[in-house]
């Protein structure tokens, strides 16, 4: 079938466009609003041509299609419903307040602004850790020579761009997420705790460290200013309020910062690197691999229940603090574990469609995209979620007795190989085979039930 009959018959078994109110992709997901959800067929959507899956999520049907193909068959879906029914201001308000709903609790709140603080610097993470990746690829090559070179300086001046600036960037994004009407102020609160006129201050004796606690004492001083500005806006008339609270909340900020939150914000970074120092870094071996090998088998169920996004603040410490992530490398094996579990499944399946299925999800599973199989073929199946969950376990112990660090976030996949840190590039490819290889013993060992169907 074509992508517009595709779209035709993705229609009708939804009862219509008359049952339609929105319709709007993602990367992987063509999402409808319905107004009437009991006339959709959604065991026949599933077995339907070109999709991988079908989620009901807050007031949302959303069918899989794989990135590329979701586009155009929503193009199509669109065509069929007429520009109104697309846009709808209506479905579109009331499938933002299901959503609101569905995840407004404490702790997904957190992890949402964790996320929004740095899911706009990701592009950035990217092309400065490929700049630096060209770099680090030429220094193996070329030896020792090429680095004291004018050509080297420049290209590791471009790749740190992102990197020598991260704390006034996060502070002004935090400074956005937390309701600040002065998002610039988190800037200059980055700004003064990482200066380098830091060190010429003494505290109780000791120097102050420019940067201590990274991008930790960052947030923690942005959120305590936000507090601060929000309770001065209260009590400042009007008149007063352009001069009296900015400087209340810049004075008052970094004073407790320098006293009390860059401290605390030291320790818990200092911890941070301590843990994965005495654990995934750890010159014991046993420790390391045993380390990898639980990080890289829960992380799958991690993302399934969003409390991922928490680890990216550490792997931006990580970068900015030892200048790469031994996390990243280890967690990404789930992927490529999934991968593996994925060619066990289409090698021993008999059912055409979960072939189809499974084929179409391998091209973006390699290259990090993993919503596919894992809604496609591993979740659904059981067993094959299981192995890929023990596969991630071995790549990840893998990578952790090898070291593999990433120089930035923001890849997944085969293409991360780019990234990784100190011309390990060859090691990690070799924890990318085991990944696969892992996967798919598994999943051939603990076999999965057929669908008939």
């Amino acid at each position: 079938m074509i992508n517009r009959d595709i779209a035709k018959n993705l229609v009708e078994l939804l009862g219509g466009k008359d049952n339609i109110k929105s319709v709007a992709n993602c990367m992987t997901r063509c999402r409808l609003q319905l107004k009437d959800f009991s006339k959709a067929k959604t065991e026949e959507i599933k077995k339907s041509e070109g999709a991988l899956g079908v989620v009901e999520d807050a007031g949302q049907l959303q069918v899989i299609y794989g990135p590329g193909k979701v586009n155009k068959i929503t193009e199509e879906v669109s065509k069929i419903l007429g520009k109104n029914i697309l846009i709808g201001e209506d479905a579109v308000a009331e499938t933002k307040t299901k959503l609101k709903q569905k995840n407004n609790t404490k702790f997904k709140n957190i992890l949402k602004k964790l996320g929004n603080i740095f899911i706009p610097l990701i592009p950035l993470f990217v092309a400065c850790g490929l700049v630096l990746a060209v770099n680090n690829i030429a220094g193996v090559y070329f030896g020792d020579a090429y680095k004291t070179t004018t050509a080297a300086q420049i290209i590791g001046l471009i790749g740190n761009g992102v990197f020598s600036i991260l704390s006034i960037l996060v502070g002004v994004n935090a400074a956005k997420e937390f309701g600040s009407q002065m998002p610039m102020m988190g800037g200059v609160l980055g700004g003064i705790l990482s200066s380098a006129a830091l060190a010429k201050i003494t505290l109780f004796g000791k120097a102050l460290t420019p940067g201590r606690g990274g991008i930790i004492s960052v947030i923690l001083v942005v959120l305590l200013s936000c507090y601060i500005e929000k309770a001065c806006r209260k009590f400042v008339p009007d008149v007063l309020d352009l001069f009296v609270t900015p400087l209340v909340t810049l004075t008052i900020s970094v004073l407790v910062a320098l006293f009390i939150l860059q401290p605390i914000g030291g320790f818990i970074s200092d911890s941070i690197g301590l843990i994965v120092g005495q654990t995934i870094a750890s010159d014991h071996i046993i420790i390391s691999v045993i380390s990898g090998a639980i990080s890289g088998g829960l992380f799958l169920p991690l993302v399934m229940t969003g409390m991922h996004q928490a680890l990216t603040p550490i792997h931006a410490d990580l970068i900015a603090n030892v200048g790469f992530t031994v996390l990243l490398p280890i967690l990404a094996t789930a992927g490529m574990a999934q991968v593996g579990a994925t060619i066990a499944v289409l090698r021993k399946t008999k059912n055409v469609r979960l072939k189809k299925v499974a084929k179409n999800g391998l091209v973006p599973g390699f290259l990090g995209i993993g919503e596919p199989l894992i809604y496609g073929v591993t979740l659904p199946l059981g067993k094959p979620f299981v192995g890929a969950c023990l596969g991630a376990a071995l790549g990840g112990a893998v990578m952790a007795l090898f070291k593999v660090g990433a120089v930035a976030i923001g890849v997944s996949g085969l293409p991360l190989a780019l990234l990784i840190a100190n011309g390990k590039m060859g090691v990690f490819l070799i924890g990318v085979l085991v990944s696969y290889m892992g996967g798919y013993f598994f999943t051939s060992i603990l076999g999965f039930e057929d669908p008939v169907d």
